[in-house]
């Protein structure tokens, strides 16, 4: 199984192994893979999944591998929308997010799960629940509109 120096040296690697000129923002492979279609929705999603394994592995709090778990289901949800999937993996990082989380419960003395945690896994994951039923019901009143349109 992959240890922990390995997951952060390819968190880096995807997440921010670059730098934008002039600028503080940092990038990685994976806006880059994004461009290549099929490529790009799997390098992630495959990262994050070791991710998650590795937490299990190591006995990381159940709400903690969902909080990961939320994390990559967002940087996928993201990534499904074109360009605005780009941005989201330079600005959002969710393999940096999950190897922070991964690291600060896995070691010894490291915090417990706390209320705030579940909040958030709660949170996010109604508000994604809100925005497929809100993607679904738009792309519905869109087909409605082409479809009047095309009838005359």
């Amino acid at each position: 199984m992959i240890r922990l120096p390995e997951l952060r040296r390819y968190a880096i690697l995807l997440d921010k192994a670059f730098r934008i000129p002039g600028t503080n923002i940092r990038f990685g492979l994976d806006p880059i893979a994004g461009l290549i279609p099929g490529l790009g929705d799997l390098a992630s999603p495959v990262f994050a999944g070791l991710l998650i394994l590795e937490g299990a592995r190591m006995r990381v709090p159940r709400i903690i591998l969902m909080r990961m778990a939320v994390n990559a289901l967002a940087d996928a949800v993201i990534g499904a929308i074109p360009l605005v999937g780009i941005a989201g993996d330079v600005f959002f990082r969710a393999n940096t997010r999950n190897l922070a989380l991964l690291e600060r419960h896995a070691v010894p003395g490291g915090r417990a799960a706390t209320k705030a945690d579940y909040w958030f896994v709660w949170t996010v994951l109604g508000g994604l629940v809100i925005g497929v039923i809100l993607i679904v019901v738009l792309a519905i009143w869109l087909l409605g509109q082409v479809w009047a349109y095309a009838r005359g």
